[in-house]
């Protein structure tokens, strides 16, 4: 007999058991007494004035918040300066290599992808070869696997690196 059947021979609910039970209400017994809050349109509420900022310095407090703001901006200055320095190294590095691939001739640059694509192939071979013994003797584990996909996402991204180079660089030849 199914768990469903038991449940339908049994003893039937009433409509009042088979309802959820009601939430329970919550009472208030307290009154909203808007007496304590400020009313804005009063002018017992006070406003900052604009020029606050280029008001005379008073207290150690502001003095010691605008050495701090100075600071901040100073050193702002000098990252950003540090970061236009660093894009245009990049840059130029950039472009070395692009001029490089760009001035291979035609026949340079077409053995330079084959004998790429031959690397990449043969390492490949190799790994695969080297996994296939290590899985015939029983020694081919997680270990191994992760090596030689490392070394393989290495690789590629280097040829993907210089790919692209070689490939600016033709693109400005012509």
């Amino acid at each position: 007999m199914s768990y469903a059947a038991a449940v339908a021979s049994g003893p039937k609910q009433t409509p009042e058991e088979a309802a959820a039970p009601q939430p329970p209400e919550v009472v208030s017994s307290e009154s909203a007494s808007t007496a304590s809050l400020v009313d804005v349109d009063t002018p017992s509420v006070r406003t900052v004035p604009s020029d606050f900022m280029e008001q005379d310095v008073k207290t150690e407090t502001q003095a010691s918040r605008q050495e701090l703001e100075d600071e901040a901006e100073r050193a702002r200055a000098e990252a950003h300066l540090a970061k236009k320095k660093g894009a245009g190294k990049a840059r130029k590095a950039d472009n070395i290599l692009t001029k490089w691939f760009g001035d291979l001739s035609d026949g340079a640059s077409t053995a330079l992808v084959v004998s790429n694509l031959t690397a990449v192939i043969g390492l490949s071979t190799y790994l695969g070869y080297k996994a296939w013994g290590l899985y015939e003797n029983g020694r081919l584990g997680w270990k191994n696997i992760g090596l030689g996909a490392g070394i393989l996402a290495g690789v590629g991204l280097i040829e993907g690196i210089l790919g692209g180079y070689l490939q600016k660089g033709k693109k400005k030849q012509s």
